[in-house]
């Protein structure tokens, strides 16, 4: 099991039971207690869980939204898989308007290598489409960064989206379903979703199937409000075939 592996498990874990200890940690990664030791320091370094004398307990309470760093480590083949289906969606040419999300930071890698404009909703997209010069075309925005998420939310965003029109808006999600729609767990990230589906010619979210069937607190969108759907082949069937109907494309990586 590589260190990233166990990472990831290690957090799971804290995260479905609320806490654990070092020994239990051990006992189901097969590492050393040291080694447990050092993850959950580099961990809890991260914001992904808070360490106790023998053990880590979450940072979540039931309802919000998991820490970006945390998120980052889920579902991360199914994620690039997604992104790369929903690059072939995007012609050379286009002008996107990409939401934050850990999803959407991967459509941003494949993007900067494409001709395209692209303005990213979020710090580490914005670092990622500058930092390797490409024949992308990056338009960064306004807005007050969400503290930890990079998301840039606020008066200047919502401008900087009124203020253009584009040929697509990809955006990721907290919670989706068909009866319940698009829905974020932050109000400010609500109301920058609203304005990207307004200020977009179609709109395709992005999204593992882990968020399929779930409802979060804000509601972005209904579900006929969108063009495309791609996810993973875990989706649930029935939520998928409900999207169908409701005249979503959907296309399952």
């Amino acid at each position: 099991m590589s260190t990233r592996q166990r990472h990831t498990l290690i957090a799971q874990a804290v995260r479905d039971a609320g806490s654990a200890t070092v020994l239990e940690l051990a006992a189901l990664t097969g590492a050393s207690e040291m080694t447990i030791r050092r993850d959950l320091d580099a961990l809890a370094a991260q914001g992904v869980l808070e360490r106790f004398r023998g053990g880590a307990s979450t940072l979540l309470l039931r309802g919000e939204e998991p820490p970006f760093a945390l998120r980052a480590r889920e579902a991360v083949e199914a994620k690039r898989r997604i992104a790369a289906a929903v690059c072939a969606l995007i012609a050379d040419g286009e002008s996107v308007l990409l939401d934050s999300g850990t999803t959407c930071l991967e459509v941003a890698r494949l993007l900067r290598e494409r001709p395209v404009t692209v303005m990213p909703l979020s710090l580490p997209a914005v670092h990622v489409l500058g930092d390797a010069p490409g024949p992308a075309t990056l338009l960064v925005p306004g807005g007050q960064p969400r503290a930890t998420e990079g998301a840039l939310t606020g008066p200047l965003a919502l401008a900087s989206i009124s203020a253009l029109r584009f040929d697509t808006a990809v955006l990721g999600c907290c919670g989706l379903s068909a009866a319940d729609g698009l829905t974020a767990y932050d109000l400010d990230d609500a109301t920058v979703k609203k304005a990207a589906i307004a200020a977009a010619r179609r709109t395709v979210v992005a999204t593992d199937s882990g968020k399929l069937g779930r409802t979060a607190f804000a509601r972005v969108a209904p579900a006929t409000s969108l063009h495309a759907l791609v996810t993973d082949t875990d989706a649930p069937a029935e939520e998928l075939a409900a999207f169908e109907a409701a005249g979503t494309a959907v296309t399952s990586v």
